[in-house]
């Protein structure tokens, strides 16, 4: 107030005190805050940039109630797949389990021959007819004899030489008989026929060779007009043949079963063809088919243990145009009614399960996303947006991993078919497999972001207190220094104002 008047001392001991108060007013705000910067005006680099650190993280942790929420959606999916993958191992069991029971069949399809003098090691069997060897007969009258004049005569058979002797003939007429051509031939070694009279006043040769052979004979040199009048008339000998079995005939048999491939078979002993049980097996095995022999030669071919349940495809080919197999598919199977009621049951629990399959799927999810539904996951990671993870959703009902219901007279009827059924689960469980390692991974990757934003979170909080943030220890100290200070100067100001009041005094 201008009007009042005080002295220098006073007016400065005032402006100490007052500078004192203000100083004190500041630190005492900074204890009372715990920060030195409250204000743009404290300082407005500190305080604005202190201010955008916070924002930062004020929007990063607004984030980590999503990334927490996405944390969860990807154990709900992991939890159901690891249920699911359960159920899939019971499903696998029910299967075993019918593998293990009877075979569904009684009777199997087949198709059979009866092959006379057959065996394992030889399925050709058939009767063989012996050859009737080669024959050479002349036609010329013998019976008045040949003139033996003129020295011995010669000829030959198959390029043997056989000599008739010099004025022989056992009729002592000078003359050949059929009795001497006879004896002259048949004692000459390896002429390769036998000579007979067929007492009709012909010579008959006869090959000698093995059974089955058609040997030619051949006649010739010098004297083979005049011992025989004219060249002979040569038949020749039907061969070996065997009649009623498989040598040389095909069997054509189409696909059996769902996996069975169309064969064709060549029975014989040339290379490539079927002769023995084994080979015929091996032949078979590419379309599900076996085969057996008894002791009377009966061949029978029928479906392996594995396609109990099917019939035997088409047969066709020669074999089956000789009175041995009969053309057509074999015959029906016959199935086994206590076998089949056990599957059946086996075929209703594991309907059963796949049911489960379908409604584990549909409740594996979490706050509305399930990604065993087909549902996606987008996170975001920062406050721009640009950092983010799109998870893709899995369909994980019984359809979307391969499998479905069972039906009795249709699934489970012969290994095959439950195999079959194997098939499906395996890869099912492949399926799954490989989609809990792709969520466990994301599962990773977002575990890791959600504490890398916690821990950054912590590091611009940070920053953002050493911007702003006051040493109490310091502030302290200077509370105390400030109010020392202060009470000095009141004493300062009371001693100013002691000299006006000696005045005072006069002035009583």
């Amino acid at each position: 107030m201008s009007d009042i008047v005080l002295s220098a001392s006073v007016r400065q001991n005032l402006l100490s005190l007052q500078s004192t108060a203000d100083l004190l007013s500041t630190t005492q705000n900074r204890l009372a805050t715990g920060n030195k910067v409250n204000s743009a005006l404290d300082n407005p680099t500190n305080f604005f940039t202190a201010q955008g650190l916070n924002n930062r993280a004020s929007d990063i942790n607004n984030l980590l109630d999503s990334i927490g929420n996405g944390v969860q959606v990807l154990q709900a999916a992991n939890t159901g797949i690891t249920s699911i993958q359960k159920l899939v191992d019971t499903a696998k069991s029910i299967a075993n389990q019918a593998l293990q029971t009877p075979s569904g069949y009684s009777t199997k399809s087949e198709a059979s021959a009866t092959i006379t003098g057959a065996t394992a090691s030889n399925l050709l069997g058939g009767t063989t007819t012996a050859a009737t060897n080669a024959k050479t007969t002349s036609t010329v009258d013998l019976s008045g004899g040949i003139d033996a004049s003129g020295g011995a005569k010669t000829f030959t058979i198959n390029g043997q030489t056989v000599t008739l002797a010099t004025n022989g003939g056992s009729g002592g007429d000078g003359n050949y008989s059929i009795s001497d051509i006879e004896a002259a031939i048949n004692g000459t070694t390896g002429v390769g026929v036998n000579a007979t009279d067929d007492g009709a006043g012909h010579l008959v040769l006869t090959s000698t060779g093995t059974a089955g052979a058609a040997d030619a004979i051949t006649l010739g040199g010098t004297d083979v007009a005049a011992v025989f009048g004219a060249t002979p008339t040569e038949t020749a000998g039907a061969d070996a043949s065997t009649t009623g079995g498989l040598s040389g005939t095909t069997l054509s048999i189409a696909a059996t079963g769902s996996t069975g491939t169309a064969i064709n078979i060549a029975f014989g002993t040339a290379s490539g063809q079927v002769s023995t049980l084994d080979q015929l097996n091996t032949a078979l095995a590419a379309n599900n088919l076996t085969a057996s022999i008894d002791t009377t030669g009966k061949l029978t071919i029928t479906t392996t243990n594995d396609y109990a349940s099917s019939t035997i495809g088409a047969l066709s080919g020669s074999a089956t145009g000789t009175g041995l197999f009969t053309a057509g598919a074999g015959s029906a199977p016959v199935a086994d009614a206590n076998s089949q009621n056990t599957r059946a049951s086996l075929i209703s629990q594991y309907n059963q399960v796949i049911d489960q399959i379908k409604t584990t799927a549909q409740d594996s999810s979490f706050n509305g996303v399930n990604l065993l539904n087909g549902d996606q996951l987008k996170l975001v990671f920062n406050e721009t947006g640009k950092s983010t993870l799109t998870i893709s959703g899995v369909t994980d009902d019984p359809a979307g991993l391969g499998l479905s219901k069972l039906a009795s007279g249709t699934d489970f009827l012969d290994n095959a078919s439950t195999n079959s059924v194997l098939d499906s689960l395996n890869n099912a469980s492949s399926t799954l497999r490989s989609q809990a390692s792709s969520f466990g991974s994301n599962l990773s990757i977002v575990q890791i972001r959600q504490d890398f934003n916690k821990n950054l979170i912590n590091v611009l909080q940070t920053g953002s207190s050493n911007l702003t943030l006051a040493d109490t220890n310091e502030e302290a100290a200077n509370s105390q220094a400030l109010s020392t200070r202060q009470s000095i100067a009141v004493s300062a100001l009371a001693l100013a104002n002691q000299s006006q009041q000696s005045v005072l005094q006069l002035l009583r």
